[in-house]
């Protein structure tokens, strides 16, 4: 299986992440929210979710925007960013496994920003999980 393409960040991926850490920054709680994220959609409005931890666990911020754009009827997801809190700044996560198989599922062909090595990339979800568990919607 060839390398998957990467693309470089535009202004609207900044305009993505910047949500995605403002989200964050309004709800951060050390042990509860941790995690922001946020979706932008094909109607061109954006989504925002943080992680719910429990005891135990809890879902990613991920499912939680998807979940929020949905609520509000948006069906065609078409590019996600997770961020976490380190020190003073918000790095853009990679999405775990869990969020990349719900991501496949639901927006295969949307662009996922995620961190590599600490350099922040996007490609299309399918291309991070190859071989993905196909649920046949």
């Amino acid at each position: 299986m060839p390398a998957p393409a990467f693309q470089p960040l535009t202004a609207s991926d900044k305009d993505l992440i910047a949500a995605a850490r403002d989200v964050l920054r309004r709800n951060y709680h050390r042990e509860r929210h941790s995690v922001g994220a946020a979706v932008v959609c094909e109607s061109g409005r954006i989504y925002t979710g943080i992680n719910v931890e429990a005891c135990g666990y809890g879902p990613c911020a991920e499912p939680i925007a998807i979940g929020a754009a949905f609520s509000n009827g948006e069906r065609q997801i078409t590019a996600i960013v997770a961020v976490c809190k380190s020190g003073s700044r918000y790095p853009v996560l990679s999405p775990c496994g869990n969020c990349r198989q719900l991501i496949v599922d639901y927006a295969p062909d949307a662009m996922v920003i995620f961190s590599n090595r600490g350099k922040v990339l996007k490609t299309k979800a399918r291309n991070l999980l190859p071989g993905n568990y196909s649920s046949h919607f």
